[in-house]
């Protein structure tokens, strides 16, 4: 099962980075590139607990929904979501939050099963892992620019 961990430093509060997080606005900002929006359940504003999305974006060429739910939250230190529906056989990604002194360190926590037994653990390897990086590291970006800049009054 792939696992990627990302740590950001922001310089801002903990509630307004744990809320940026659970955007599905600043989500469709931060997934511009892959035409990604939100299609059904809740479809802007916060997410919260029991709460789901479906998603519809192109990736890697082909146009893909998902449906992911909040299963766990606890505001403002953390929270997770995981697929309902949707092309893996599961995700989780845990999105924890802990104030520091320099600002907030979120810690992103992305574990994953790939479909297609044998041939989904080889594009692991040979893609899908960094491509699934890459996705989380420009979401932390855009996140860390509205959280340390007056954007994020534009959001929250």
């Amino acid at each position: 099962m792939p696992r990627i961990e990302l740590e950001t430093i922001i310089k801002a509060e903990k509630n307004i980075v744990f809320d940026l997080s659970r955007s599905i606005d600043l989500h469709k900002i931060s997934t511009k590139h892959t035409k990604e929006e939100a299609i059904s359940g809740k479809t802007s504003g916060l997410i919260g607990l029991n709460e789901s999305v479906t998603w519809r974006a192109k990736h890697l060429g082909f146009y893909q929904e998902l449906t992911s739910k909040i299963t766990e939250f606890e505001p403002p230190n953390y929270f997770a979501d995981e697929m309902v529906n949707g092309v893996f056989k599961s995700f989780k990604h845990e999105h924890h939050f802990k104030q520091i002194q320099k600002g907030t360190l979120m810690t992103d926590i992305f574990t994953y099963v790939s479909p297609l037994g044998f041939l989904g653990h080889f594009a692991d390897k040979l893609f899908l892992k960094s491509y699934m990086e890459k996705l989380l590291l420009k979401r932390n970006e855009i996140v860390k620019t509205f959280a340390e800049t007056n954007k994020w009054k534009e959001i929250l």
